[in-house]
């Protein structure tokens, strides 16, 4: 939808977080977005229109492909790429308003950083909820341990996660915590230790997936310098299936694997179907079924 983030503008931090490719290391990017510098302060957004109608556009090119591959009939729309709420609140509100009213839409799912996060926003979709709207907030949190986040210059403290996790929580909507299992210098206890606290904070769902490289980006400089070592895929599956054994009734995972083609690495990554296969046998081993 053309969002960008706090951290890739300069605005919190320079370069963005070491994983994503952004315009320190990746020209084309740049060339895209270097006219595309809203904020949450920016006084007006002369790409509005055109958002809304890359969204009706989107939703119907999936929603026909969803409802022919799997019989889908209800829908929620996810703002997922870079920050979904890093806009003016008048630009949050036509493009939220305009996915609750789509044909067959039931809700929204809307990823972010917390440092992104308003009292604004969760009041406007609170009310969306009180209403009978499906809403979720995705929260990035990756790591619970500061000095990882200063690591991968992540641009915000753990403790401004916990915060707005919390008050997404009171505001009674729906939370998605995403954690990234293999970040450097993290140990299986970190990792772990991660899945613990946000389970701890009463969450409503987890995405896990490992730390893969695709190129411009640091991490990928990184890597090739001999400065990272990727998480291993037998570490991986044996965190994976220690942190879903934590898990309350009341907590399910909306996603254990990630993988993209073309990568830097771990190979392994590089097919999420075969991946998804390995994953199957490794906790179907540990006593789960999905």
């Amino acid at each position: 939808m053309g969002f960008t983030c706090p951290n890739i503008d300069g605005t919190v931090a320079k370069g963005g977080c070491i994983y994503c490719e952004n315009e320190s290391f990746s020209p084309n990017l740049t060339k895209e977005n270097r006219a595309f510098k809203l904020n949450q302060a920016s006084a007006q957004n002369p790409y509005l229109e055109s958002q809304l109608a890359q969204l009706e556009y989107q939703y119907k090119k999936s929603k026909t492909k969803l409802a022919k591959k799997f019989g889908a009939q209800k829908f929620i729309v996810y703002f997922q790429s870079f920050t979904n709420t890093y806009a003016p609140f008048s630009t949050l509100k036509a493009l939220y308003e305009k996915a609750l009213e789509l044909p067959d839409a039931i809700g929204i799912s809307v990823g972010t950083r917390s440092d992104c996060m308003s009292e604004e926003i969760l009041e406007f979709l609170r009310r969306k909820k009180d209403e009978g709207k499906e809403i979720w907030i995705e929260y990035g949190v990756q790591s619970i341990h500061n000095e990882t986040l200063k690591l991968i210059n992540r641009g915000h403290d753990y403790e401004n996660a916990a915060f707005w996790i919390k008050k997404t929580k009171e505001a009674g909507l729906n939370v998605c915590v995403h954690l990234i299992f293999g970040l450097p210098k993290e140990s299986q206890e970190m990792m772990l230790q991660s899945a613990k606290a946000v389970i701890d904070l009463g969450v409503d769902s987890l995405k896990i997936h490992p730390l893969y490289i695709t190129k411009h980006t640091k991490l990928a400089h990184d890597f090739n310098a001999g400065l990272f070592t990727p998480i291993s895929e037998e570490l991986y599956l044996d965190t994976l299936t220690k942190a879903i054994k934590m898990l309350p009734d009341n907590i399910y995972l909306q996603r254990i694997t990630a993988g993209v083609n073309p990568l830097v690495a771990p190979l392994w990554c590089r097919d999420s179907h075969p991946q998804k296969n390995r994953a199957k046998r490794a906790l179907k081993e540990a006593g789960f079924e999905y």
